[in-house]
């Protein structure tokens, strides 16, 4: 019998595999509506993946659509819940291990996140893909992403480095508009941006602009301004990074896909052949 220590949330009543994704779908939808906080909500499944070892669990990629009632705030959240036809439950364990069954899940990286705009070395169509998820003033993306970069360019027919921003505002606010000017260069067709990124020096709590982008324009020797960051190009680069974070539940930096999967190691791309 397979051990799993489950923290039921909520219960369903006996559901059927053959309509699973659609009971899961609208009875978190009926549970959801349920709170007092929230004014509408629109659930939607969608991915459900299978969990390597556990056959008789299915984990499902919910998208939640809601709008709040104190200030009418849109939110939109990705979140995993668990199923096996007859309860679903927001945490799953393996009693064995202690694991966390979300520490298995892995979102498939889809070939239409592979973006012209994201490759920054090697040639599209080389061996191995490898997505990388930074912040450049995250400490370890500091020492770790250059590194890691400079390993790969030198083989392109065997690296296709992809680069995708996500700035963590919370901790890291200086960040944002740090990658804004980043975008704002490489548009302007300026090679090795990324690489020169993380060479800027700037305090990660730093809201002045003037500041950021005087740090950024010294090591990049460039006259980047204010302008350039509130451009619609810039904005929509910046969004489209941040969906595909969103899309694959990416939380936390580096994070690196090699040739679709998660990479937890962050040491494939030395192993490939």
């Amino acid at each position: 019998m397979l051990k799993l220590l489950a923290i039921i949330l909520i219960v369903s009543s006996f559901l059927k595999a053959d309509d699973l994704n659609q009971k899961v779908e609208q009875f978190l939808e009926d549970n959801f509506d349920t709170n007092p906080n929230i004014e509408s909500i629109k659930v939607n499944i969608k991915e459900k993946i299978e969990i390597e070892g556990f056959k008789d669990w299915s984990a499902f990629v919910v998208g939640l659509d809601a709008v709040l009632k104190k200030d009418k705030r849109h939110v939109v959240q990705n979140m995993i819940w668990y199923s096996n036809g007859e309860v679903v439950t927001k945490e799953l364990y393996d009693l064995k291990s202690g694991k966390n069954m979300s520490d298995l899940i892995s979102m498939p990286f889809k070939d239409e996140y592979y973006k012209k705009e994201n490759l920054i070395y090697g040639n599209e169509n080389a061996k191995h893909k490898v997505a990388i998820f930074s912040d450049p003033l995250c400490p370890f993306c500091r020492q770790f992403v250059p590194e890691v970069i400079n390993y790969m360019k030198k083989e392109p027919d065997k690296f296709a480095v992809y680069y995708y921003h996500f700035p963590l505002e919370r901790i890291h606010p200086a960040a944002v508009e740090l990658v804004k000017a980043a975008i704002a260069l490489e548009l302007q067709g300026r090679k090795d941006v990324i690489l020169n990124l993380y060479k800027v020096e700037i305090n990660p709590k730093e809201r002045s602009n003037e500041k950021i982008l005087a740090a950024f324009n010294k090591v990049m020797k460039s006259n980047i301004n204010m302008a350039d960051l509130i451009s619609k190009e810039v904005s929509d680069q910046l969004k489209s990074d941040l969906k595909i974070v969103s899309e694959l539940m990416v939380n936390g930096t580096p994070t690196m896909f090699f040739d679709g999967k998660i990479d937890k190691t962050k040491n494939r791309y030395k192993e490939a052949k």
